[in-house]
């Protein structure tokens, strides 16, 4: 089979493009591409158990306990014991963090503007829809 002819070489190698594209954009603000999103994530909703933003962002637990301690160094974060359940925790913005992930959101979707220009409207469209329905309907190893 042909590099060309294998899609699982087309997806990594357009995941290692596009994750480069994104490292790139969010370096300005001092940020990995995984903490940009996980403060993206948050500033669409704050203050949400870290149970649930790892179900969000599809991190496992000990991946985004390494990007709380970061995020919570450079004073973007805090945790917060969750008043509903003794057992978790909620992640708050702190007023840093809520400039900060409203900073990189904007970044984010330039980044996504840009990456995708010189695909047309539908393109875009169809090629979410894609990803999506592979996303879901694959299963998972």
């Amino acid at each position: 089979m042909q590099e060309m002819d294998c899609i699982f070489f087309q997806f990594a190698k357009a995941y290692q493009l596009s994750s480069r594209f994104l490292t790139q954009k969010v370096s300005e603000l001092n940020l990995t591409s995984v903490q940009a999103m996980v403060l993206g994530f948050l500033n669409y909703e704050d203050q949400i158990t870290s149970g649930e933003l790892g179900k969000r962002t599809e991190l496992d637990s000990a991946t985004l306990t390494g990007i709380f301690n970061r995020l919570e160094a450079a004073g973007f974060i805090e945790r917060k014991n969750n008043p509903d359940d003794r057992r978790s925790i909620r992640i708050h913005l702190t007023q840093k963090g809520k400039a900060m992930s409203r900073e990189a959101t904007r970044v984010i979707a330039e980044a996504n503007t840009e990456f995708l220009q010189l695909l047309t409207e539908q393109q875009k469209r169809d090629l979410h829809g894609i990803i999506k329905k592979l996303r879901l309907s694959t299963p998972h190893v």
